[in-house]
């Protein structure tokens, strides 16, 4: 197996088995400056409170934090131009894709079309003639049922097979999140359009968005084809760029009064999200966002995509905001995957060990419990409980 795609299945079992005031950057459209004093007050926000924020997110391996309010940046850390992998953020981002092509007819994507009618199997495990009865619509709520391995979903194994079971599972019966799905669904967007990941990226969001730092390039491929023909299209990205995602769905799917993705597909988020049992940050399961419980201070009506080393873009219409949150995995994974390699760890072992040598305060003193180590989930939801009081 490549290199950086056993990078990304070990990422994966990171998340899934051990973890139950700044400058800001210039931003590359109008109305993303950075917000004055009375405008931060206007829209909603104490100063004092976004300062604890920053100095939070500055104690955290935190490379970029944006907090941009009704079209300005109220807060921010690190280097907003810089592109880093976005991990499973990319999810979000195949959702737009498919929404902005979704529909009838040629190179338009059917969301009730089954994987049958699709021509959709998988090798060198087929798909029995049930799970071949799976529509898009089905992919893309993640509630297809079909438990079979993917490329890039390594720790998600045990989960999944957790919910769906070994046995087969009527389509649209159990929701799991499930790489599976979505590595499926970027064949079928591929095959439909007749565009890569990447260009299709470029030319219905970044280019008129007026994304800086984007390019059709920043999309690679994981594959295993040892247990799946379905690739995973990962990106990298800018945070000032996912900023500018992030208020494409505050406005309605439209900018500079062109409209990029439907409203109707934004809507569906929020009215039909799929309950997933796990409460907090990750309570709801919606058109591949997460939509979070009322108690992590979050309003309703919020949803957000998460990625590996909670990489974050959290959309929160109610204080017309877009926060996001990344912090570079490089050489925390070059660092867990030579324990592993080198010293013969299992993986969990050698999470335990790296997240246990950053624990004391000496310890946070060294470059990389300073600048690469993991964020911890209590951490981050820590950081999302200092930014819902930061609100007046």
């Amino acid at each position: 197996m490549a290199r950086n795609a056993r990078t990304f299945l070990f990422a994966w079992a990171i998340v899934f088995a051990a973890f139950g005031a700044a400058e800001a950057q210039e931003m590359p459209r109008s109305g993303t400056d950075r917000a004055t004093a009375p405008e931060i007050r206007q829209s909603g926000w104490d100063a004092a409170g976004l300062d604890r924020v920053v100095a939070f997110a500055k104690s955290l391996s935190t490379d970029t934090l944006l907090i941009v309010s009704h079209g300005k940046a109220v807060a921010s850390l690190g280097d907003a131009s810089q592109r880093y992998s976005v991990h499973s953020i990319r999810k979000a981002l195949l959702s737009a894709l498919v929404g902005q092509n979704a529909g009838k007819g040629p190179k338009r994507i059917d969301l009730d079309a089954t994987l049958a009618q699709l021509g959709i199997d998988d090798s060198p495990e087929p798909l029995s003639p049930r799970q071949k009865q799976a529509t898009v619509r089905h992919l893309i709520r993640s509630i297809s049922g079909i438990n079979h391995r993917a490329a890039a979903e390594e720790g998600q194994r045990e989960e999944r097979t957790r919910r769906l079971g070994a046995g087969e599972n009527e389509p649209g019966s159990k929701w799991a999140y499930n790489n599976w799905d979505y590595n499926a669904l970027t064949t079928i967007f591929e095959r439909r359009t007749g565009l890569s990941i990447g260009a299709a990226f470029m030319a219905g969001f970044a280019r008129p968005a007026g994304m800086a730092d984007f390019s059709a390039s920043d999309v690679s491929y994981v594959a295993a084809p040892q247990v799946s023909r379905h690739r995973a299209a990962m990106f990298r990205m800018s945070g000032r760029d996912l900023a500018l995602f992030g208020r494409l769905y505050l406005n309605g799917g439209a900018v500079d009064g062109k409209r990029l993705l439907p409203r109707s597909w934004i809507d569906r988020i929020a009215a039909e999200a799929v309950a997933t049992g796990m409460g907090g940050l990750r309570a709801g399961h919606s058109y591949l966002w997460w939509v979070p419980s009322p108690d992590t201070g979050l309003p309703a009506g919020s949803f957000w995509a998460l990625g590996l080393g909670h990489q974050a873009v959290i959309v929160v219409p109610a204080w017309h905001t877009v926060i996001v949150h990344q912090a570079d995995m490089a050489v925390f994974m070059r660092r867990f995957l030579g324990l592993i390699g080198e010293r013969g760890m299992a993986p969990k072992a050698a999470l335990e060990s790296l997240a246990v040598s950053c624990l004391g305060v000496a310890a946070r003193t060294s470059d990389f419990c300073r600048n690469d180590r993991f964020v911890l989930r209590r951490e981050f939801r820590q950081l999302i409980s200092l930014i819902a009081a930061a609100r007046r």
